[in-house]
């Protein structure tokens, strides 16, 4: 840490684990310096919807401990984190934003990415906010209320993962866990100005798997790519609950992180083909980190990778996803439910077996086009969000179709369709001060290529904070 005064609020995970280890300063120091930071700031932007004070003090001390005697128990021992609400969390109630889910149960089984933090000794410190289900690139619900972005509190964070980039971006804990069916992780990351990863599916181990299916991915949030690196290290750990993961894989990803991109061959696409609504200042900003990722020495071709928009299919696969939960519910849960996930599932009702299918078969061909084209590229880069962020509103604001749900984000929703991973890194400030996302994009695997092209930009645009008082 350059800084020795810093707030520890405002360290990063590896920052803290350097104090750690020095004696600098301890996990109850760090655990105590955020939850200080939490009293401050979390009653304007609403982040978390449950903190555990209790726990996470008892584990700071457990940690403490540790690293006196110099036998940490894991890559992230005392360094506080977060869990998005659609998260298992054993001890903690995982209430998906919902009334329709009852706190009043046994809250005693930790999803995948929660053993591994909890094994890897982080400090849990409570559940971040999220829309009901995960269901929308906002971050409102009728049980917990509208969660809002640290730049600028009249404006939205981004969903579904609000809660957690808001959280990280302001110092309420450097990490936190998220999830992204359709640019759940990147979006707020972007709108928020922090890094997040959507790795390549089935890399980090999910339980119960996602009612949207196998567009739904785990990744980290984070205030330095080396964070994230340190953290993929932890959360692609295996675990046999997730039919659908892939082999393990154990190389280290901080490993060849500063490597750079001299050589590499990145595709440069401003709209994808089909943007045509692109804000002026995310568009100037995206160009602008373009230049230096050649100036770094990476190759540059700007050119679309030749699909059409696949809105179409990301709403009906969602749309059908949120029918079958709804299905699940009674008609008394589906009174008290959030009246955007309402009309997804109702749209959702409307979608036949064949369509289904079709849209299926349309997912399969794009996923084709694009191992294909990541042959020729060794990375795509893009916008990560078309806009910056927009006014926080209330959940049932406007009529759920297409278009409300997800067209303002073309650039995300493609990748889940396609499983590739992608991330999204700060590239600037629109004219109004508000973060815009640079998203790199990788090959299917090529998780750690699109880390260390991120930590190449970051090395020469540090990722700032906002200013908060």
């Amino acid at each position: 840490m350059t800084n020795p005064r810093t707030d520890l609020a405002d360290c990063t995970a590896c920052e803290l684990l350097q104090l750690y280890r020095t004696g600098q300063a301890t996990p109850v120091d760090a655990t105590q310096a955020v939850f200080k930071r939490i009293d401050q700031l979390d009653g304007r932007l609403n982040a978390f919807c449950h903190t555990d004070r209790a726990g996470a003090a008892q584990a700071a001390a457990q940690s403490r401990d540790r690293w006196a005697l110099g036998k940490p128990m894991g890559p992230l021992d005392g360094v506080p984190v977060s869990i998005k609400d659609l998260i298992l969390t054993r001890g903690m109630p995982t209430l998906r934003g919902s009334r329709t889910v009852d706190p009043q149960q046994a809250w005693d089984v930790d999803a995948p990415a929660t053993a591994r933090l909890r094994e890897a000794g982080a400090v849990i410190l409570g559940k971040t906010n999220t829309p009901e289900f995960g269901c929308k690139a906002e971050t409102n619900s009728p049980r917990t209320g509208i969660t809002r972005n640290p730049w600028n509190l009249d404006k939205t964070p981004g969903g579904s993962s609000g809660g957690t980039a808001a959280a990280v971006a302001s110092g309420m804990g450097p990490i936190s866990v998220g999830t992204d069916g359709a640019g759940s992780v990147r979006i707020p990351a972007s709108f928020c100005g922090n890094f997040g990863l959507k790795p390549s599916f089935g890399r980090v181990p999910a339980y119960p798997l996602s009612p949207m299916g196998t567009v739904a991915h785990l990744g980290p949030h984070s205030m330095s790519v080396t964070d994230a690196a340190l953290m993929m290290n932890v959360l692609k750990q295996p675990d046999a609950r997730d039919w659908t993961s892939l082999p393990f894989d154990a190389s280290d990803y901080t490993i060849g992180l500063n490597d750079g991109i001299r050589g590499l061959k990145i595709a440069y696409s401003p709209t994808l083909g089909f943007a045509r609504n692109v804000h002026p200042d995310v568009a100037a900003a995206v160009e602008a980190a373009v230049r230096q990722l050649q100036a770094l020495g990476a190759h540059v071709e700007q050119i679309d990778p030749g699909f059409e928009d696949p809105l179409e299919i990301t709403t009906g696969l969602w749309f059908s996803g949120a029918w079958t939960v709804w299905s699940s519910l009674t008609p008394e849960q589906q009174a008290v439910a959030d009246p955007d996930f309402r009309a997804e599932a109702l749209l959702g009702e409307k979608i036949t077996a064949l369509e289904l299918q079709r849209l299926t078969l349309r997912r399969g061909a794009l996923g084709s086009h694009m191992r294909q084209f990541m042959q020729r590229h060794d990375l795509l880069v893009t916008p990560t969000v078309a806009v910056p962020a927009f006014d926080a509103r209330p959940a049932g604001h406007s009529p759920m179709d297409s278009a409300t749900m997800l067209g303002w984000t073309p650039f995300s929703y493609p990748f889940n369709l396609t499983q590739q991973p992608a991330c999204t890194i700060p590239c600037g400030l629109s004219l109004d001060g508000l973060p815009i996302g640079l998203q790199i994009v990788g090959p299917m695997f090529g998780d750690a290529l699109v880390l260390r092209a991120a930590r190449a930009y970051e090395s020469i645009c540090p990722i700032p904070r906002p200013s908060l008082d």
